[in-house]
C-alpha cells in the first residue's frame, strides 16, 4: 500500500499541481458554458410555448393588451389583437436596412387611430427596394377609410437603433421615439399586421413569424460538457502514463542518445559503401590497364 502511494507522489510536484488546477478551471468553465446553453434552451422553449399559445387564441381588442406607458408583458408577445379605425398615412415611418433572403428593403410602420381615439403603431410588412433613402410617398399605401385589422403584439426595440431621423426613418421600431417624432401619444409596443379589411391595392410582404425551433443549444451544451470530460480524462491518462513509464521529458532525453547512435551508424555504413565502391572502381581500371 505504501509503495503504491509513493508511486503517485509526483502528483505533488509544482508542475502537476498547476496542471491539476488548470484542469479544474477548464472543467468549471465548460460546465458553466454547458449550463448556460441549457438555460438558453429552457428560455427558448418557454418563449416558444408562449408564442404557440398566443397564436392559437382568438383576437382581443388591442386596448386589452396595450396601453399608454404600460410595458408589454412577456406573456403577451405575439398575442393576437384586433382594432377598427383608420391609418394615419401622413405619419408613416420607414424602417430601413431590412433584408429578406439577401434582398434589400424596408419595413413600413403606420400609426393606426382606433374609433375610441387611441393610436398605436402597425408594422404593415416588408417592401423590397434598392433605394436606401426611399420615402413613404413611394411605398404602397394602406387601405383608406374605415379599416378592420388584426395583428400580433410586439415589444419595442431598444438601443440607439430606435432613434428617428428627421425624414421619419429609423432602424428599429419603438413606440416612444416614434411617438415623439410624429407628435402623437401612442400605446406602448406595436402590432405586426396579420390581416386588414378592406385589402390594400398593393399588399406588402407579410411580417415574418418567429422561428419556433429550439436552435443548437442542446448540442452546444453537450459539446461543452464533452470538452470538460475530455480534459478530465486527459489528466488521468497522463498521470497514469507517468506513473507507469516515468516523466515524458526523461523518456525523450533517454531516447535521444539512441537516436544519435542510429544516425552515426547509418553515416558509417554510407561511408563504408562509398569507399567499397571506390576500391571496386580502381580495381576495375587496373584490370583494364
Amino acid at each position: 500500500m505504501g509503495s503504491s502511494l509513493t508511486s503517485w507522489r509526483f502528483l505533488l510536484s509544482r508542475r502537476w499541481v498547476l496542471f491539476f488546477f488548470a484542469v479544474l478551471l477548464i472543467g468549471y468553465g465548460t460546465w458553466w458554458l454547458g449550463e448556460w446553453q441549457f438555460g438558453r434552451l429552457a428560455d427558448r422553449r418557454e418563449r416558444n410555448a408562449i408564442v404557440e399559445t398566443n397564436e392559437k387564441q382568438q383576437p382581443v381588442p388591442v386596448g386589452d393588451v396595450l396601453g399608454v406607458g404600460k410595458p408589454v408583458a412577456e406573456r403577451d408577445e405575439w398575442r393576437l389583437v384586433s382594432a377598427e379605425g383608420e391609418y394615419d398615412v401622413a405619419r408613416t415611418v420607414v424602417v430601413r436596412y431590412r433584408t429578406r433572403d439577401g434582398a434589400p428593403g424596408v419595413e413600413v410602420v403606420v400609426p393606426f387611430v382606433t374609433e375610441g381615439g387611441e393610436t398605436f403603431l402597425v408594422d404593415r410588412g416588408w417592401f423590397g427596394t434598392d433605394d436606401p433613402e426611399i420615402g413613404p410617398d413611394k411605398i404602397p399605401a394602406p387601405p383608406s377609410g374605415e379599416v378592420t385589422m388584426t395583428g400580433w403584439v410586439r415589444d419595442n426595440g431598444t438601443g440607439e437603433s430606435t432613434a428617428v431621423d428627421s425624414d421619419r426613418s429609423t432602424r428599429a421600431i419603438a413606440s416612444g421615439p416614434i411617438g415623439r417624432a410624429i407628435d402623437r401619444e401612442l400605446l406602448n409596443g406595436f402590432v405586426a399586421l396579420r390581416s386588414e379589411s378592406p385589402e390594400p391595392a398593393t399588399a406588402l410582404e407579410p411580417v415574418e413569424l418567429p422561428d419556433l425551433g429550439e436552435g443548437p443549444h442542446f448540442f452546444y451544451g453537450l459539446q461543452w460538457w464533452f470538452f470538460g470530460l475530455l480534459a478530465t480524462f486527459g489528466f488521468g491518462y497522463l498521470a497514469w502514463d507517468e506513473r507507469q513509464n516515468g516523466p515524458r521529458k526523461e523518456r525523450v532525453a533517454a531516447r535521444e542518445p539512441s537516436e544519435r547512435q542510429k544516425r552515426r551508424e547509418i553515416r558509417r555504413r554510407q561511408i563504408a559503401m562509398t569507399q567499397e565502391k571506390a576500391r571496386a572502381e580502381r580495381a576495375e581500371e587496373k584490370a583494364r590497364g
